[in-house]
């Protein structure tokens, strides 16, 4: 890939800009605080622009995974053991508390509210949530017989999902005093030693 245009890195610095302005709404005053209109005072953009790079607020608020760190695609390859897919996953959600925890306590604990739809998984896009990561992972690890469990793969991703919010609100509950790297792999372990 060649560098980005003019035009193209004017965009992705709005963008940028836009993303910014929430997280300091929401982190200084909080989702209910959190509209297109505050967005756009905070990050000095019109409407037009918001809307040129965003949907809606929701769909703002899911470009922060965008953001994560990415996974070296090398390593989210098809296991040797059942207990290298077990690392792998585990290692997926590592990356995600890290992530959380430079977005801060204050972000993560206005971003997990049942107002923002952007964690509704019936919503989702194909953007690189870490769930969708590990079900296409655990998908290619069924298929090559790798691991194979008893249980659906859909319902085990939605139990890894409300593993990963549970640990996230534990985190977030005790402003960040907590083992959050611990809790996540502990927690994420049990589940798939008893799963496969």
């Amino acid at each position: 890939m060649g560098e980005l245009s003019k035009q193209q890195l004017k965009s992705k610095e709005t963008k940028a800009k836009i993303f910014r302005a929430a997280r300091h709404i929401l982190q200084k005053k909080g989702y209910e605080e959190l509209s297109i209109k505050n967005i756009c005072e905070e990050a000095g953009v019109s409407n037009g622009s918001f809307y040129h790079h965003f949907k809606t607020k929701d769909d703002l608020l899911s470009y922060y995974i965008e953001e994560q760190p990415g996974i070296n695609p090398d390593f989210l390859k098809t296991p040797e053991s059942v207990q290298e897919a077990k690392e792998t996953i585990v290692y997926v959600y590592l990356n995600y508390v890290h992530y959380c925890q430079e977005l801060g306590v204050e972000f993560m604990a206005n971003y997990y509210t049942p107002k923002n739809q952007s964690l509704n998984p019936l919503i989702r896009t194909e953007r690189p949530y870490p769930i969708v990561t590990v079900h296409n992972y655990l998908k290619k690890c069924i298929k090559a017989g790798i691991v194979s469990p008893d249980t659906a793969l859909e319902d085990i991703t939605t139990d890894i999902r409300m593993i990963v919010i549970g640990n996230v609100f534990e985190w977030c509950l005790k402003s960040g005093d907590t083992d959050f790297e611990n809790n996540m792999k502990r927690s994420l372990k049990a589940y798939l030693d008893g799963v496969f």
